[in-house]
């Protein structure tokens, strides 16, 4: 029986659409400028080896070279999505190398991005705030505003800076200053972790359950910089306050990693909120070592005007 390969070419030279078919994309492929740089490039190749690859350097004729025909990575037409091709020869054989392109690149630093600010029960709102959104119409906006440019400016794994403690009525936007800073934080490729306190209590306790609970404070304890926002808003345990919170700050404290809070009360009004548990028992030194951590890691400052996006 004769081979297929020879039947095949046979049935080619035979076929006069085929025939013709084969020169007219011939002909396309020659007009690539990236093709002829090749073929001006490697005068050694012969017209047997052009007709060899022509699938293949049709191929790369089609494809979008560094994404200039490609409107963003979703809408990439190449067969590797958000992969340019390269020509590549190799004595006389002709091959295509994939290398990711622009969007590809810029997915991936933004997904790098998005993976270094964790976050737990915060809203879409507050993750995605930005430092042109923050209101400064005030003079303690102002304030804060330049403690996060200053924080965000000078933070270094090896030299402590202390977070800040903001505190003021429901409204005035605390939630949304943790939302930038993290995003600020983020630009310098810098660990943060955003934790909304009362769904974080309930989180604690439900990871009794599933032996994550020594992982998950293990993590907090060491994230670069650990956000609690609404602090006191929670019905508090004795066990949650020390075991808990209590051992995160206390390793935080000791290792000199910093820590934001918001909360409705002042530090005096939080420290009788912690002395009181869910019991009704009052616990007041306990209480007080962790306002007493809470003023080593942060600095109190006070919003009382409501919040004006600005976006």
């Amino acid at each position: 029986m004769e081979p297929i390969q020879s039947s095949l070419k046979k049935w080619m030279k035979s076929n006069k659409e085929f025939q013709t078919t084969f020169r007219d994309i011939k002909a396309q492929v020659l007009q690539d400028e990236g093709i002829q740089a090749l073929l001006s490039d490697h005068l050694e190749l012969e017209e047997s080896d052009i007709d060899r690859h022509l699938i293949k350097l049709y191929e790369y004729k089609e494809a979008s070279k560094d994404c200039k025909d490609c409107p963003n990575l979703a809408g990439c037409k190449n067969i590797i999505k958000g992969y340019t091709p390269h020509l590549e020869l190799n004595d006389q054989d002709i091959s295509i190398r994939y290398e990711k392109c622009s969007y590809k690149i810029q997915d991936e630093l933004q997904k790098e991005k998005e993976s270094l600010v964790q976050s737990l029960y915060m809203p879409k709102q507050i993750k995605e705030a930005t430092l042109a959104q923050l209101d400064t119409t005030s003079y303690e906006r102002k304030d804060i505003g330049k403690e996060i440019i200053e924080f965000v400016k000078h933070y270094s794994q090896d030299s402590f800076r202390k977070g800040l403690y903001i505190y003021g009525p429901f409204g005035t936007g605390k939630s949304f200053i943790l939302g930038v800073l993290s995003n600020e934080l983020k630009k310098k490729r810098i660990n943060t972790a955003m934790i909304y306190m009362p769904e974080f209590v309930r989180e604690m306790k439900a990871s009794i359950q599933n032996d994550s609970l020594q992982s998950k404070i293990e993590h907090f304890k060491k994230v670069d910089v650990l956000m609690f926002d609404d602090i006191g808003a929670e019905s508090i345990s004795p066990w949650f306050r020390d075991e808990v919170l209590g051992a995160i700050l206390q390793y935080r404290m000791m290792e000199e990693l910093p820590v934001f809070f918001t909360s409705n009360y002042d530090l005096d009004q939080l420290e009788a909120h912690l002395a009181t548990s869910n019991r009704g028992d009052v616990e007041t030194i306990k209480a007080g070592r962790i306002i007493e951590r809470i003023k080593q890691l942060s600095k109190p400052i006070e919003l009382h005007q409501r919040f004006r996006d600005n976006g």
